[in-house]
């Protein structure tokens, strides 16, 4: 017997089954580690070990060549976010330098299922977020930091993903091998 009108959307039922895992993989860190800080801490370190491959699928799905300033990087991040987790975010609130913005998400599928308990109110659930953009832009030589300036999850009517430039890194050649 086959089954007629219930066709399953693929990127649905993946990015909701990712959504699940990610909830479970921060409540397991907050049974680990007992500190939201500590916690805040790991996903930041694991969003930047994921961001540090993720940006080698993301150059061959593109075939995206070096940025041509700070802007064209946010263009980029902004296609990887599409790609990656279906979403795209609005950039705005450019810095006067252009060396700083904001990527603006109206919904977040990681936080979809979820709710904060009044014990974790300083958790930055999404922080792994933060950490894939720090190791991906690290990989392209590109030293930026991000935090979260609103948060849906808190109370806020989107999230905000605040990114800065910090400093352009030079392609280090091991010692010996000039």
């Amino acid at each position: 017997m086959s089954r007629q009108g219930a066709r399953l959307d693929a990127k649905r039922v993946n990015s909701e089954l990712f959504t699940l895992t990610y909830g479970t993989l921060v409540a397991q860190l907050l049974k680990d580690y007992e500190n939201v800080d500590e916690v805040n801490k790991q996903l930041e370190r694991m969003g930047y070990n994921i961001g540090i491959r993720l940006i080698e699928d993301y150059l061959a799905r593109t075939g995206s060549g070096r940025c041509y300033d700070f802007k064209d990087t946010a263009e980029k991040i902004q296609a990887g976010f599409r790609i990656f987790l279906g979403v795209s975010p609005q950039i705005t609130n450019w810095g006067a330098g252009g060396d700083e913005f904001s990527l603006v998400f109206e919904s977040n599928p990681l936080t979809e299922f979820v709710e904060l308990p009044d014990h974790c109110l300083n958790l930055k659930y999404c922080n792994i977020l933060a950490g894939v953009l720090r190791g991906a832009c690290e990989m392209v030589q590109m030293e930026v930091t991000s935090w979260f300036v609103q948060d849906q999850l808190k109370g806020d009517n989107v999230t905000e993903l605040r990114v800065k430039f910090i400093k352009r890194l030079e392609d280090a050649i091991p010692a010996g091998e000039d």
